[in-house]
C-alpha cells in the first residue's frame, strides 16, 4: 500500500490521465481504432529527444554551458531571464517540447539549490516555450496541423501570429523584470568540465537527426531506428534514463481525447457553441484536453483559421495539461528529491491563468 501511495504521489499526472482514459473507455468500447488515436511520430521524437538529451547531459555539456554562463553573470535573476529567452526563441525553430527538454535539465543543474527561484524560472521557461512556439508552423504540433489543414502560406502565417508573439514576449519580460532581485548569488566557482569531443560529435549528430525529424526532413521511423541502434551499440544505459511514464501519460491523453472526440453528442455540442466564439471556445476546450487535440477536433467545424489558430495557441496557457509540453517541465521538476510539487502547481496555475486571461482580453478587443 505504501508503494502505491508513493507511486501516486510521484506520478500524479499519469494517474489522472489514466483515470480519465479508463472513464472514456466506458463510453467508447476499446477497439483497433484506439491505435489511430496515437500520434506515433510525437511519441517517437519525444523518446529520441529524451535519450539524446540524457546523453548530452551525461558527458557534461550542460555543466560546461552553465560554467560559461556563470562566468558572465552570477546573478540568479539575470540567468533566469537568459534561460527564459532561450526557451522563447528556440521553441520557434525546434518546437516547445524540444526547447523544454533541452533547457529545463540545464536549469535544474544551475539553480537546483535555490528551489524557490528554480520553480519560478521553470514555470516561466514553460510559458515562454509555449508562447514563443506560436510564431512558426514548426513551433508546435497544433500549428503544423492547422497550417496544413487550412493551406496557409508562410507569410500569411507570420502576419497572423507576429503581433500576438510580440505582446507575449513583452508580458513575459515584464514578469521577469518586475520580480525582486534575488539575494541568492549562484556560486560561480565551478569545477572545469572536460568534454569528450567524440561523444559530443556523436550526440550532436543524433540531436541534429531529431531536429530534422521535427522539421519533417527525416522520417520519424528512421530517426527512431538510428537513435536506438547507436544507443544499443555504444550507450545502452541511456535507455534507463528515458522517462517512460511521461510517454505513457501522453498515450493516455491521446486515447482519452480520441474517445471524447468520437462521441457524436460531444461533436454536435461543440459545433453549436463554436460558431462566432472560436477563440474563446478553443482556448477553454484546450484547458481540458490540451491544445493539440483541441485544434484537430475543432478544425472541421470552422473555416476561421485565424481565430482557431490564436485560440488554441493562447489556450496552451492555463492548466498543466492545456499544453502537453507543460508536462515535460513538471516531470523534470517533480522527480527531484524533496520537490515541492504542490507549490510548483500553484505558481504554475497562478501565472498561467493570469496570462491566459490577459491574452484572451487583448485578442477579443484588438485582433477579433
Amino acid at each position: 500500500m505504501e508503494k502505491i501511495k508513493r507511486f501516486i504521489k510521484n506520478e500524479t499526472v499519469f494517474v489522472i490521465a489514466l483515470i480519465f482514459t479508463i472513464i472514456s473507455m466506458i463510453f467508447v468500447t476499446p477497439s483497433k481504432e484506439y491505435f489511430e488515436y496515437l500520434n506515433f511520430s510525437v511519441l517517437a521524437i519525444l523518446f529520441c529527444l529524451m535519450a539524446v538529451v540524457a546523453g548530452i547531459q551525461k558527458i557534461g555539456v550542460f555543466k560546461a554551458l552553465s560554467n560559461k554562463l556563470l562566468a558572465k553573470t552570477s546573478n540568479a535573476k539575470t540567468i533566469g531571464i537568459i534561460l527564459v529567452l532561450l526557451c522563447f526563441f528556440l521553441a520557434m525553430l525546434v518546437t516547445n517540447d524540444v526547447a523544454l527538454i533541452t533547457f529545463v535539465p540545464f536549469t535544474i543543474g544551475i539553480l537546483g539549490d535555490d528551489d524557490d527561484n528554480l520553480i519560478f524560472v521553470i514555470v516561466m521557461e514553460t510559458i515562454a516555450a509555449n508562447l514563443g512556439s506560436m510564431m512558426t508552423p514548426i513551433g508546435n504540433p497544433q500549428n503544423l496541423f492547422l497550417y496544413s489543414y487550412y493551406g496557409l502560406d508562410i507569410l500569411g502565417f507570420f502576419k497572423i501570429m507576429l503581433p500576438l508573439v510580440v505582446i507575449s514576449l513583452a508580458l513575459i519580460m515584464g514578469i521577469m523584470l518586475i520580480r525582486k532581485k534575488r539575494d541568492v548569488i549562484i556560486d560561480a566557482n565551478q569545477e572545469t568540465v572536460l568534454i569528450d569531443i567524440a561523444q559530443l560529435i556523436k550526440y550532436g549528430l543524433m540531436f541534429a537527426i531529431c531536429i530534422l525529424t521535427v522539421l519533417h526532413v527525416v522520417n520519424y521511423l528512421v530517426c527512431l531506428g538510428v537513435i536506438c541502434f547507436v544507443l544499443l551499440v555504444s550507450d545502452r544505459v541511456l535507455f534507463w534514463k528515458i522517462d517512460y511514464m511521461l510517454l505513457l501519460t501522453f498515450i493516455c491523453f491521446f486515447i482519452f481525447v480520441g474517445n471524447v472526440s468520437s462521441i457524436e453528442e460531444v461533436r454536435i455540442f461543440v459545433a453549436n457553441i463554436l460558431n462566432g466564439r472560436e477563440v474563446l471556445v478553443s482556448a477553454l476546450i484546450s484547458q481540458g484536453i490540451s491544445n493539440v487535440p483541441a485544434a484537430i477536433m475543432l478544425a472541421p467545424f470552422t473555416d476561421k483559421a485565424t481565430k482557431l489558430l490564436m485560440g488554441v495557441n493562447i489556450g496552451g496557457l492555463g492548466t498543466i495539461i492545456a499544453s502537453m509540453a507543460s508536462l515535460i517541465s513538471y516531470k523534470y521538476y517533480a522527480v527531484r528529491k524533496n520537490a515541492r510539487k504542490g507549490k510548483y502547481l500553484l505558481i504554475f496555475s497562478l501565472i498561467n491563468f493570469v496570462l491566459l486571461l490577459i491574452l484572451l482580453l487583448i485578442n477579443i478587443n484588438i485582433f477579433v
